[in-house]
């Protein structure tokens, strides 16, 4: 990643299968480790050795226990707690790309061929977005509930029919129509998450024909 770019960095989860060895304890939760090189790297790049380091972090969030690695190996310019909120913020952020694309978008794709166009088109969206997620916190605070306890799909879809059945001429009345938005806030409420009663796992892919193999005589 050093050759991507000047400072570039990147930080992610550890997979609970993670080999590695302890080389130094930065703090009671944050680790300098060495991990083997896989064959296929070094296949791909024989100079990089046996071993390559990198730094642990172990955090608790929402009762788990959370492990990131990371190449942003100082631990005082960049303290391990500051490293976990960050991967959390970038999670939020594909989090909302994901809403942009499945609900507002509807799966469309961009409709602009040319690159100006594109990044216009998406910053249009982007401020649509912000303003939809802006009136979320509006109908959350009327709720007096959480924020992320607002149905991004509903709540969208009712503000959406509101800016597209207000005529151009009476749009004075919006904030009116917003408010009486704000009186129904309790229908956008979800319900509680509840705690995960099993750990999560992979199902198996249904088969289309047996398999093993039968004879046809």
């Amino acid at each position: 990643w050093q050759s991507q770019a000047e400072e570039s960095h990147w930080l992610m989860r550890a997979k609970d299968n993670l080999r590695y060895e302890v080389i130094h304890h930065n703090a009671a939760h944050d680790f300098q480790i060495k991990m083997p090189v896989s064959a296929r790297a070094k296949k791909i790049n024989p100079s990089l050795g046996d071993y390559w380091e990198a730094r642990l972090i172990e955090v608790e969030y929402a009762g788990k226990i959370r492990r990131y690695i990371t190449s942003l190996t100082d631990s005082k310019v960049y303290p391990f707690k500051d490293l976990a909120m960050l991967y959390i913020q970038r999670w939020e952020i594909e989090m909302c790309y994901r809403e942009i694309k499945s609900d507002l978008q509807d799966a469309r794709i961009l409709r602009s061929k040319q690159p100006d166009l594109v990044y216009q088109e998406l910053w249009g969206v982007f401020i649509a977005y912000n303003i939809l997620r802006r009136q979320m916190r509006f109908i959350a605070e009327h709720a007096k509930v959480s924020p992320l306890r607002i149905s991004f799909h509903i709540a969208s879809m009712s503000i959406i029919n509101i800016l597209r059945h207000t005529p151009l001429e009476s749009a004075g009345n919006l904030p009116k129509h917003l408010a009486q938005l704000f009186e129904q806030s309790k229908i956008f409420v979800l319900p509680e998450k509840r705690q995960r009663q099993c750990p999560r796992v992979v199902k198996i892919k249904a088969q289309k024909y047996p398999r093993k193999c039968q004879s046809i005589s």
